[in-house]
């Protein structure tokens, strides 16, 4: 087998599908890459048995085949070729050789025999979503889903589209994330994919990504295709959270303050919390102003801030990670917080509109 190609494209294409590799596994090839040499084309694939990346390159190629190379080896090896084109060949002994213009580098391959089939998705059942969008929508939930493996439909993020509306949901059972984003799909879904499939097609969308992913499901799997980069992950199974029961409809209290502000007085409380040292944040709110107050045995962090408060005044209490997990991926330089009494879930919103929803479980306060 022999092929020509683009160095950067090749590394590229690596790097991409490098991700799905399996750190360790009882299938030896899963731990490699497989290439597969066609006609004018190289391909591709990593495999966990849970997630895969496909993908495809040009090249001007010799043969057809194919074989696992290592990950590592490959992407190292390839990323410090010191020319523009390269060529690879595989021979009957399984051996790789790389050759630029002053370099030639070899390493041995494995057999592809025993590298699994990703799993096929029907390309009927599918709808497409702005990449730049999609992107926003799964880093603005991702941080809520559960990483607790009891539960394991929780670790994961739903997909909720009905009657126009493309709800992104994670909750871990502390808190809730909703991102939501209107869309042209008629059909009705609803399916939960974990959410290291899903950071893992955030990273591979470019940040200025005008163009569509495609998205394909069926019962048991979901596949995204991202600028020719096909990422297929197993959906999990479970009965999700019925989240919009959690969502509150009325509210006693608003709150419309500084983001920057309230996340600095937060960053402060975080330097006095540690493992041995916890408590929850006492937060006063009413007559103009957001008062946050917090005391362990490392010191103490006391804050006035500035707010337009309307309704009863109030004072609850909350984690101080959770909030701040909040505020970090929140848009705007202004928040609006909705609260419903001292120990009913503290609602984070948009100024304007609900394009996002976080909602907090608050902390009952000693005194």
């Amino acid at each position: 087998m022999k092929f020509i190609c683009n160095k950067i494209e090749l590394s590229e294409a690596i790097n991409n599908v490098s991700r799905a590799v399996s750190p360790k596994s009882t299938i030896a090839a899963l731990e490699g890459i497989k290439v597969s040499v066609r006609p004018g084309e190289v391909e591709l694939t990593a495999y966990n048995l849970e997630m895969g990346i496909r993908t495809t390159i040009k090249a001007d190629t010799q043969d057809s085949g194919e074989f696992v190379a290592s990950s590592k080896l490959f992407s190292e090896l390839t990323r410090r070729m010191n020319s523009d084109q390269i060529t690879l060949t595989v021979d009957d002994n399984l051996v790789i050789t790389i050759l630029g213009d002053n370099t030639d580098c070899s390493f041995s391959a494995m057999s592809a025999e025993e590298y699994p089939d990703l799993p096929v998705v029907d390309s009927q059942r599918s709808f497409a979503v702005k990449q730049s969008v999609l992107r926003s929508m799964i880093n603005q939930t991702s941080y809520a889903a559960s990483t607790n493996e009891s539960k394991p439909v929780l670790t994961g993020e739903l997909f909720d589209i009905e009657d126009g509306k493309f709800n992104l949901v994670a909750i871990d059972g502390f808190r809730l994330a909703i991102r939501s984003e209107l869309t042209d799909c008629s059909e009705s879904y609803h399916f939960v994919v974990p959410k290291k499939a899903l950071q893992e097609v955030s990273t591979l969308i470019k940040e200025d990504a005008a163009k569509d992913c495609t998205v394909c499901v069926n019962d048991r799997h979901i596949i995204f295709e991202i600028n020719n980069v096909f990422v297929i992950s197993r959906l999990l199974e479970g009965n999700f959270h019925n989240y919009k029961l959690s969502i509150p409809t009325s509210n006693k209290t608003e709150v419309i303050i500084s983001k920057k502000d309230l996340a600095n007085s937060l960053e402060r409380c975080s330097l006095i919390i540690d493992d041995k040292n916890k408590s929850p944040i006492r937060c006063e709110i009413g007559g103009g102003t957001v008062k946050i107050n917090c005391k362990t045995g490392i010191g103490r962090v006391s804050d006035t801030i500035s707010a337009d408060t309307t309704g009863d005044a109030v004072t609850i209490g909350f984690n101080n990670r959770l909030m701040l997990d909040a505020l970090r991926v929140a848009e705007g330089d202004k928040v609006k917080i909705r609260l419903n009494g001292a120990m009913k879930v503290i609602e984070l919103l948009p100024l304007d509109g609900e394009s996002y929803i976080f909602l907090v479980m608050p902390i009952q306060l000693k005194n």
